[in-house]
Parts: structure tokens; C-alpha cells; sequence
């Protein structure tokens, strides 16, 4: 049987979704640049999380008490920590742990976020002031005290801790979407599906939720970098992951302080690269704001 050769209309599409794909991109690193930039450092922590076995120079498990401390040379790029183990190799491994955290926690917390700021602005009356209120409660208390708190009264684990990061996020969204979904909730189109008898959950996730993607994904891209921030300072004050989870901040909460002299490497590296990936997605961030915001775009 023979196959089916491609329409030329199919074919002529598809070139032009290339183009347009293609011209978006080389748009967005010729006006955003800064942007660009935090994107390349996300694709290289994407790309060494998901390669580490293959890319990563030795076994990020492995003990060699005579190896130990040795200062950063040609076999160990970054040196050696205190049990022997490689650092370059743990710092790449490390990515997963942050990525993983980091993407988990900022997508529960803004996506409850927004649901909560959605259904606020439209049911609007007793439930928007409770649930404000509510929100004003959770805002009281510093991002990483919040955090604190939860994990410890969770218990240390991996679920609590994506749940102890992503519950401080929930206010910040929710109030943010709340504001944009009070003006998609005056539009005319919203009024007219009111009165034909459409359900409030077809008027929230057809006509409402549509006008509030653009602030969503601004917000999801910008709590990564601050996620990936607390998580590195659960795991530094030994309420995040455990040894011998190769994590970055774990890495800095290990030997770091107590051989600062001694193996300054121990800290410094780590904290380079936290550092690098707090603010990649923060570029990101800005950059995904002044592209989506009309407002902004239009001035640039």
C-alpha cells in the first residue's frame, strides 16, 4: 500500500508555523537579550539534570577518604569535598533535585493561586472577603518562615517539602490573578454568557481564565527562581533534603562552613550556581512580563 504524500497546503502550513516559530524566537533575543540569557542558563540546568549520568564525571555517591578536600585540579574541575566525593559531579546531579522542587512547588502553589483568585473575583460578596482574608493571613509571615514552619510540622520528606514551598506561593498568585480576573469579569462576553444560562464554572474556565493566563505564567516563571532559593535554604538549615542527596543547598550546609578556610571551594561553587539559577528564571520572569503585559509592549 502506498503512503500518502503530504498536501501541498499541509506542507505550505507547516513551513509557515516554522517560520512564525522561528521568527517569535529570534524576535524575543534580539529585543529581550536579558531574557535570552536566563533561558540559556535554564537550558543548560535542563540539560545537565537530564543527562547527569551520562555527563557527570564520577559517581555523586561515591566516598574516598583519600580524596578528600582535594582543591579544584584537572581530575576534579571543582575540587573534592569532605568525604572524597566530587563536586562538579554532585553540583550536576543537583540540578535535578532543584528543578524538580523548584518546577513542582511554583506549579502547585500559582496554579492553586490562581484558581483561588479566580474564583474570588467572580463569586465576589462573603466568599472573596473570606478568602482574602484568608490570603492576608498567609502573607503575614516571610516566605521562608512560612516554609519553616510547615516543614517542621510535616515532618522532613520530599512531599512535605514541595508542599511547605509551594503553600507560601498561593497568596502572591491568588492576588495578582485576582486582579486581572476582576477585569476579564466586567467584559461584556462574560455578561452575555451569564444570560444565556451558562454555568459559572463554564463562565470561569471559558471566558475568565483565558484573561488571566499571561499574569499566570509570569508569576509560575518567577517563583522558580524563588523556589529553587528555598529550597536550597530548607536544605542548608537540615529541614530540606537528606544526606547524601547530592543538593545544593545541602552541599552548602555540609562542610561548607566548617572547612571555609580550609576548602573554600566547598561554598563557593554551589553558591555560584544557586545564585546563576535564582537568576536565570528571574530574567526569564522579567522579560516573560515585558512581552506579555500590552502595556509594556506597547512602550517598547
Amino acid at each position: 500500500m502506498a503512503l500518502a504524500t503530504p498536501r501541498p497546503y499541509t506542507v505550505a502550513v507547516a513551513r509557515l508555523a516554522s517560520h512564525r516559530i522561528w521568527g517569535t524566537t529570534w524576535k524575543f533575543v534580539r529585543t529581550k537579550p536579558l531574557g535570552a540569557a536566563g533561558v540559556a542558563v535554564i537550558l543548560v540546568m535542563v540539560l545537565a539534570a537530564i543527562f547527569a549520568d551520562f555527563i557527570a564525571p564520577y559517581d555523586a555517591y561515591e566516598l574516598n577518604q583519600r580524596l578528600q578536600f582535594r582543591a579544584p585540579n584537572m581530575a576534579h574541575w571543582l575540587g573534592t569535598d569532605e568525604f572524597g566525593r566530587d563536586v562538579l559531579t554532585r553540583i550536576i546531579y543537583g540540578a535535578r533535585i532543584a528543578l524538580f522542587i523548584g518546577l513542582a512547588s511554583s506549579f502547585l502553589g500559582s496554579t492553586a493561586g490562581a484558581a483561588l483568585g479566580v474564583i474570588s473575583a467572580y463569586l465576589g460578596g462573603k466568599t472573596d472577603l473570606w478568602l482574602q482574608r484568608v490570603m492576608d493571613i498567609l502573607l503575614a509571615f516571610p516566605l521562608l518562615i512560612l516554609a519553616l514552619a510547615i516543614v517542621t510540622v510535616l515532618g522532613r520528606s520530599l512531599p512535605n517539602l514541595i508542599l511547605a514551598i509551594a503553600i507560601p506561593v498561593i497568596p502572591r498568585t491568588a492576588r495578582i490573578v485576582r486582579s486581572s480576573a476582576l477585569s476579564a469579569k466586567e467584559n461584556v462576553y462574560v455578561e452575555a454568557a451569564r444570560a444565556v444560562g451558562s454555568s459559572h464554572l463554564r463562565v470561569m474556565f471559558h471566558h475568565i481564565v483565558p484573561n488571566i493566563l499571561a499574569p499566570y505564567l509570569i508569576v509560575l516563571t518567577a517563583q522558580l527562581g524563588g523556589a529553587i532559593l528555598t529550597e536550597a535554604s530548607l536544605s542548608f538549615l537540615g529541614l530540606g533534603t537528606a544526606e547524601p542527596t547530592p543538593s545544593w543547598g545541602l552541599m552548602l550546609s555540609g562542610g561548607a562552613p566548617m572547612y571555609a578556610e580550609k576548602a573554600p571551594w566547598l561554598a563557593i561553587f554551589p553558591g555560584l550556581v544557586i545564585s546563576l539559577a535564582v537568576f536565570g528564571f528571574n530574567l526569564l520572569g522579567d522579560s516573560l512580563r515585558d512581552a506579555l503585559d500590552p502595556k509594556l509592549r506597547h512602550r517598547s
